[in-house]
């Protein structure tokens, strides 16, 4: 499973795969990035790390909804 960030960067917002020092999207605001990363996502099973401005995770979501591996029993 891959794992995407959402970082603030000096003019917007950027989702970058990790490892990768190139975005995959940028936009100027966070919620704007937040609903490209759904868009973006939407056919990859990876995790996303959604950051505050300071940089700490604020969230972290699973897609596809059903490869969230903290939903699975046992």
């Amino acid at each position: 499973m891959d794992t995407y960030n959402i970082n603030k960067t000096g003019t917007g917002w950027a989702l970058t795969k990790q490892g990768s020092a190139r975005p995959s999207k940028t936009a100027a605001t966070k919620e704007a990035i937040i609903d490209l990363a759904k868009e973006f996502l939407s056919d990859k099973t990876a995790s996303l790390r959604i950051h505050s401005v300071d940089g700490r995770i604020q969230e972290e979501r699973t897609y596809p909804r059903m490869a969230d591996p903290t939903k699975s029993p046992g």
